[in-house]
């Protein structure tokens, strides 16, 4: 599995990035993949489907501009399966037109409806939940809503990365849609109140933070403690995870948000054959299990519990908020931010 690794959508760089992919798009049993996923998070499954099928993967990491990328390269491009996070970023993949349709009876028997893009331009293939990250020192809380973030019992004491992120951008959105836009722009400048620093870093470096002593709360995702506590490669890291408590915050109907990583079949795809098989083999019960096992992420296929590892976080009761309606809301939670100065941190 071979990495590229790209930083902006210009069309020169595109251009070359489509040279580097020609003989692989030319050969056969090759799949190209243009991802906005993490090559590392990404990688134990492509080596299953390798396993499987004999289909060599060749990856492009882009962290901004993929769909940008694809329209450059035009008919020409190489891609044929666009890997991303966020249900946002998949709208948007259709609506750009980097995708096409994949009506395929195995992958919308394998996943539920409410994962799928109804026309078959998107899949959803994995969950995960924005959660608190709490220190097991300091915080006694064994629940915190949503709208208890805001609470002033928690100025100084909230770490978070970036809120124009994709995964803040997301549950920002899910608030909008639960609350209005006034209540949510109250709320976010409650949350902002309570920053313990200016917004920065991963989701990861948070739990880093709070094990520092920096903060007593943050906001991440569940993979990632998952990922932190099992790193034998990275003591520190490992003591990131084991520093802090998962607590699963809920808005009123007493859900918790939840996102997806999903998958698309891209526009031009001259290996289509393949690209469906991956796509088919993302959607499966053994991939299901990678996900869950590997990447510490909550499976879609119904009745497949997550690792032992997350269950041990406790029970995940996902919202039920259409994943379109997140993504609806994603310009106006971004506008929100950049109004309330939540990057600039918390005020003076």
């Amino acid at each position: 599995m071979k990495i590229g690794n790209a930083r902006s959508a210009v069309a020169g760089g595109a251009l070359a990035i489509a040279a580097l992919f020609t003989t692989s798009a030319l050969a056969d049993g090759v799949v190209n993949i243009y991802t906005y996923r993490q090559p590392d998070l990404i990688k134990p499954v492509l080596e299953a489907f390798t396993a499987e099928t004999g289909i060599k993967t060749e990856v492009l990491f882009l962290d901004k501009g993929l769909e940008e990328r694809v329209l450059a390269e035009g008919a020409n491009s190489p891609a044929d399966v666009i890997m991303t996070v966020d249900i946002a970023r998949l709208t948007s993949a259709k609506e750009k037109g980097v995708t096409q349709p994949l009506v395929d009876e195995e992958v919308n028997k394998l996943l539920p409806a409410e994962y799928r893009d109804p026309d078959g331009n998107w899949f959803g293939v994995t969950k995960r939940a924005r959660v608190i990250y709490a220190s097991k020192e300091r915080v006694k809380d064994t629940a915190i809503t949503y709208a208890e973030l805001a609470d002033p019992k928690w100025k100084g004491k909230i770490c978070m990365r970036s809120g124009q992120h994709d995964y803040n951008l997301a549950l920002f959105s899910a608030a909008i849609a639960h609350w209005g836009p006034e209540k949510t722009e109250e709320w976010m400048k409650g949350l902002k109140a309570n920053l313990a620093k200016k917004p920065d870093g991963g989701d990861r470096p948070q739990a880093g933070a709070i094990a520092a002593g920096e903060c007593d709360i943050a906001i991440g995702n569940t993979y990632y403690v998952g990922l932190m506590r099992n790193n034998e490669k990275d003591p520190k890291e490992k003591e990131w995870g084991n520093a802090i408590n998962v607590l699963f915050p809920t808005f009123e109907n007493g859900l918790t948000h939840v996102n997806i990583s999903g998958a698309a079949l891209a526009k031009n795809a001259p290996n289509r054959d393949n690209a469906v098989k991956l796509i088919r083999f993302l959607a499966s019960h053994k991939a299901q299990q990678v996900y869950a096992e590997k990447n510490y992420e909550y499976p879609v296929e119904p009745g497949l519990e997550p690792s032992e590892t997350v269950k041990a976080f406790g029970t995940l009761n996902a919202d039920t908020l259409p994943l379109v309606d997140i993504a609806k809301g994603r310009k106006p939670a971004s506008e929100m931010v950049d109004r309330v100065g939540l990057d600039d941190g918390p005020s003076s």
